[in-house]
């Protein structure tokens, strides 16, 4: 028995290093009808802080966090589930005081809506100084150009009833949606949105690798676990994120905060 109640502890161990093992990654995103402008654009993407329960996570987190405010991108996303339980709120408006102006939309765990039994709902939500899409949009101007982002609101996603596209401006020079869930992009009309960001995965966050990939035992046939994907309705970055959730653990998913750098097709 001793040797497997060691190697159980190292697994153990592993998972719990992981955890906070944070990569600090910079992909190269390629649009068809970038303007000129907007060559070079830095968006940093942040997503699944779980803040509120124990874990080596809150540390990859405030690394992403002081990762992103160090690089100056042009503009800083969130995807949701910010908040696992409400005492994560005093660190969560300390870390979003490191990178003011970024732009967020909530998760599920948000709302307490998960199988996590640690989650705890945070209401009423104040997300400051981010600003907070629920179901919104709001343009910003970037190097003279329009850019335009969409939030959805994590109950009308559940609920079916979100319908993002109808918040699109078709003269934004360039237009970014958020949501948490990555299967939004199943559901908008191609041509909507030039860039779509997500999260909720956390690249499978257990999993088993084996010779042709990886087998992720929470999501084993989810198509949009982490990285980047090109389909009719647009690109999408899926983030592994950077918190935990359920179990305090990450066995072959590290956390990653990730720097788009956007160039023209």
């Amino acid at each position: 028995m001793r040797p497997l109640a060691l190697a159980g502890a190292g697994v153990l161990a592993w998972g719990h290093f992981e955890a906070g093992w944070v990569r600090l990654r910079t992909l190269s995103v390629r649009l068809p009808r970038l303007p000129p402008a907007l060559e070079g654009m830095r968006i940093a993407h942040l997503s699944d802080f779980h803040l509120g329960v124990p874990s080596r996570g809150a540390s990859a987190v405030e690394r992403g966090v002081a990762w992103a405010a160090e690089r100056q991108p042009d503009l800083v996303c969130i995807t949701g589930d910010l908040l696992s339980h409400p005492r994560g709120q005093r660190t969560l408006r300390h870390l979003l005081e490191r990178i003011p102006g970024s732009f967020a939309v909530l998760g599920n765990h948000d709302y307490g809506v998960a199988r996590d039994p640690f989650a705890r709902r945070a209401d009423p939500y104040d997300a400051r100084p981010a600003r907070l899409l629920a179901d919104e949009a709001a343009t910003v101007d970037i190097r003279g150009c329009s850019v335009q982002l969409v939030g959805v609101d994590p109950r009308s996603h559940m609920q079916r009833q979100a319908s993002p596209e109808r918040l699109a401006d078709p003269a934004a020079d360039l237009r970014i949606l958020l949501c948490h869930f990555p299967r939004i992009v199943e559901r908008i009309e191609p041509g909507a949105f030039d860039l779509v960001l997500a999260g909720h995965l956390h690249d499978g966050q257990i999993t088993v690798p084996y010779g042709l990939g990886k087998l992720r035992l929470a999501h084993p046939r989810f198509p949009y676990p982490a990285g980047l994907y090109r389909r009719p309705e647009g690109l999408m970055h899926v983030s592994p994120g950077l918190g935990t959730t359920f179990v305090p653990f990450r066995f072959f998913a590290r956390p990653e905060a990730t720097e788009l750098v956007l160039q023209s097709e």
